[in-house]
C-alpha cells in the first residue's frame, strides 16, 4: 500500500495507495513510510503524494482505536523527514487530515489542489498532537492560526492554506506530482553538496 519509485537522478517518489479507505495509515504503513525515509539519505529530492482523491485521512479508524493514534511512529516519520538533506515535497492530490499532517509538515514544500481541505482535529479525539506539529505548522502559519486548526478545529480550505502560508503552491491542474517535479529540477541538476547548504541555511 505505499509505493516507491527511485529515478536514476536522484528523485525518489513515494506513494500511499489505499484509495478506498482514503489512504488512512496503519502502523505498517507507516513503519514503511519510516523505513524510507530514514533510509534517503542519497534522495536529491523526496516526493510524497498519495493515490486518489484524497491525499491521507491519517490514522486507520480501528488501528486507532487500538492504540495507533499516539504511537510513536508518526514522531519517527516525521523526524526522519525533516532530517533529510535533499528536497522533500508533499504533493497533495486532495484533503489532508489528522495524524497525516505531520509528514506533510515536515517537508521543504507543500503543494496542492485547490479542492483539498486541511483539518487535524486531534483535540476532540481526545488526544494531543505529535510532539513536533504544532512548532512545525506555528512556523508555517503563525501561533493564532496553528490554535485555529489544533484547538478550533477549522477546516482550511486548500486557497485559505495558501493564504496562511501553510501551501506553497496551488496546482491547478491537480497533477501535483508533476508540479513537483517541475520545481525539483534545479535541485536535481546541483551539486548534493551544494543543495544540501542551502538547505541547511534555510532554518
Amino acid at each position: 500500500m505505499i509505493e516507491l519509485t527511485k529515478e536514476d537522478s536522484g528523485l525518489w517518489i513515494v506513494s500511499i495507495n489505499r484509495p478506498d479507505k482514503a489512504n488512512s495509515l496503519t502502523e505498517a504503513m507507516l513503519t514503511e513510510l519510516a523505513e524510507i525515509a530514514e533510509a534517503a539519505q542519497e534522495a536529491r529530492v523526496l516526493i510524497l503524494t498519495g493515490e486518489g482523491r484524497v491525499f491521507s485521512a491519517g490514522a486507520d479508524l480501528e488501528e486507532a482505536r487500538a492504540g495507533l493514534a499516539t504511537s510513536p511512529v508518526w514522531e519517527r516519520l516525521s523526524s526522519a523527514i525533516a532530517a533529510l538533506p535533499g528536497l522533500t515535497i508533499a504533493a497533495l492530490n486532495g484533503t489532508l487530515a489528522g495524524g497525516a499532517n505531520g509528514m506533510a509538515l515536515a517537508c521543504d514544500l507543500r503543494l496542492a489542489v485547490p479542492a483539498a481541505k486541511f483539518f487535524y482535529p486531534v483535540m476532540k479525539l481526545g488526544f494531543l498532537p505529535q510532539p513536533s506539529d504544532p512548532a512545525r505548522l506555528a512556523a508555517l502559519v503563525g501561533p493564532a492560526r496553528a490554535k485555529l486548526i489544533l484547538m478550533g478545529g477549522a477546516k482550511i480550505t486548500a486557497p485559505e492554506a495558501f493564504q496562511f502560508g501553510l501551501v506553497d503552491q496551488l496546482v491547478e491542474d491537480g497533477d501535483v506530482v508533476a508540479a513537483a517535479r517541475t520545481l525539483a529540477t534545479d535541485t536535481l541538476a546541483a551539486d548534493p553538496k551544494i543543495a544540501a547548504g542551502i538547505k541547511a541555511m534555510c532554518v
